[in-house]
């Protein structure tokens, strides 16, 4: 391909996630000529495609936005969790208020990206044919970029619907008075059965392991309370730098087993009506190091958990007496009334550690115990997360090797966000970075802020290749995979112990916030320490 074959831009991005539309802004702000492809037909990356029925936001609307007044002033979310269609109305606002459109070519799936080391540049390839050529490339393709579908037999042999949660119709699917599996009790697993309980004629949910969910304590937020909100957001936002998880709270800076046993259960219970990831991220800081703290926090999860379920057998299956896994090393989902969804006659629960299932029939599934009947199976099977999205492009570096065969023997990833033989190319909420343990709008800011600076810094200084060292990334790759003992107890996505075959490690920077923080920002002042610039 010629250099004139297609357009060049200092920067492409991928994804209009958070992540994406404030590096547009940031390196839009600096006077650079940048392109956002985006595989949607609107702006919100993730929350464009979860549409599925009770699709909800997990972090509170406060922080749930960027931290920037221009936005907030005029913006007030409705509910303490946002929804999809706020979520989704918020980010067109946002996309309205910036003009951020302008510069994004919607519906181009990108599959291929390579780089050109005599001319310093990406070439990026879109499944529609476009393409674009770019000095820097910057995939912004969040943790959950690509679904999941188990390999269960028969699958195409159902008559009825089988949909997965991440890739719902944009129209909605009706399960008015129908009988719905649910397979999977993830955060979409348990946000459908909260909703299809209320219309469908039959509900069976598919447990593999018990999802050790906190309350959500969800409520309305009227306009002179959100007025009142916005008196601390300030302060609120400017607290996210010094937090473990970028929210406005924090563990506490002590043992669980330095107090009373009276004052335990008072800190239990006034984090547990707080709700939220309170019990989780605002807990003492030993609960996430020390199994016998953290049998502490389950063993309290478990009883309260049981008191609202009528059935002890089924108490035992969705509460069990010993946990599955340290309470809290998978990521919590929230509930409302998941639990309580149990009580109902037109809700039953099929515990697959017992009876597996055999096959999807064209009528329902088979299990080893029985044939269930259904008209929609929904699979709230979760996604190949943190590396999946990276390794569904086919990306070439600058030796002609993909990324794939990169990271075939173990993900390496400088400060993740850069990983050798890949030139001028930075991740935000990639592999091996907090994204996963860090408020979302957070996260995408201090990655896309310390982006744009970095990009900005060369492009200033006539710099055309900037790539990090394999000694920089596996230091990271150490430090990363080094982690809580405990994270390693439980076959969750963060060690993508949900995916058949794939490599069993820590893919989450674990450190906090601070840490990561502290790390990225000496790298610049340290001369861009772990890559070489030329």
């Amino acid at each position: 391909m010629s250099n004139t074959a297609v357009e060049t831009y200092d920067a492409v991005i991928i994804g209009a996630g958070f992540g994406g539309l404030h590096l547009l802004r940031r390196l839009r702000d600096k006077g650079h000529k940048v392109l956002l492809l985006e595989a949607g037909q609107n702006v919100g990356g993730v929350w464009y495609w979860n549409c599925y029925p009770g699709a909800r936001v997990d972090s509170m609307g406060h922080m749930y936005q960027f931290s920037d007044p221009e936005l907030w002033q005029d913006w007030d979310f409705t509910e303490l969790y946002p929804g999809r269609e706020e979520v989704a109305a918020y980010f067109d606002y946002v996309d309205k208020k910036l003009d951020l459109s302008k510069d994004i070519r919607f519906g181009t799936k990108v599959t291929s990206a390579r780089f050109d080391e005599e001319d310093r540049v990406w070439t990026i390839s879109a499944e529609d044919g476009y393409a674009v050529r770019a000095r820097f490339l910057l995939p912004c393709l969040g943790f959950a970029a690509k679904p999941f579908t188990p390999d269960i037999p028969g699958m195409s042999d159902f008559n009825g619907v089988v949909q997965h949660t991440a890739l719902w119709p944009q129209g909605g699917l009706d399960m008015t008075g129908k009988r719905i599996a649910v397979i999977g009790t993830g955060a979409s697993g348990l946000q459908v059965v909260q909703e299809a309980s209320k219309v469908a004629e039959q509900v069976t949910v598919f447990q593999r392991t018990a999802m050790l969910a906190l309350p959500m304590r969800q409520r309305k937020i009227s306009k002179e309370e959100s007025a009142q909100l916005k008196k601390d957001y300030a302060a609120a936002y400017a607290l996210r730098e010094k937090t473990f998880g970028g929210f406005d709270f924090d563990f506490i800076p002590k043992s669980v087993f330095e107090v009373s046993d009276e004052e335990r259960r008072k800190t239990f219970d006034a984090l547990w009506e707080k709700g939220g990831f309170y019990p989780w991220l605002a807990n003492y800081y030993d609960t996430l190091m020390d199994e016998k703290a953290n049998r502490l926090v389950y063993d309290y999860w478990r009883d309260r958990t049981r008191e609202r379920i009528n059935d002890p057998r089924l108490a035992e299956i969705l509460a069990p007496t010993d946990p599955p896994h340290p309470i809290g090393v998978k990521r919590p989902s929230l509930e409302q009334t998941y639990f309580e969804c149990f009580n109902l006659d037109n809700v039953s629960l099929v515990n697959l550690r017992e009876t597996p299932i055999e096959r999807i029939t064209e009528t329902g599934i088979k299990t080893t115990e029985a044939e269930y009947p259904f008209d929609i199976i929904v699979l709230a099977t979760g996604f190949d997360a943190i590396s999946g999205g990276m390794l569904s492009i086919d990306i070439v570096g600058s030796n002609g090797r993909t990324i794939q065969e990169r990271w075939s023997e173990g993900l390496a990833a400088h400060l993740g966000m850069a990983t050798s033989e890949f030139p001028n190319m930075f991740m935000v909420y990639g592999p091996q970075s907090p994204s996963a343990f860090c408020n979302g709008p957070s996260c995408a800011e201090f990655q896309g802020d310390w982006v744009a600076r970095v990009v900005d810094d060369l492009i200033v200084k006539g710099k055309t290749r900037i790539e990090a060292t394999p000694e920089a990334d596996e230091t990271w790759r150490s430090d990363t995979v080094q982690t809580s003992d405990m994270f390693y107890k439980a076959n969750s996505w963060y060690i993508g112990a949900n995916i058949p075959g794939k490599r069993r490690e820590m893919m989450v920077y674990a450190r906090g916030i601070p840490d990561f923080l502290q790390r990225i920002n000496a790298c610049v002042d340290e001369g861009y320490s772990g890559f070489v610039v030329n």
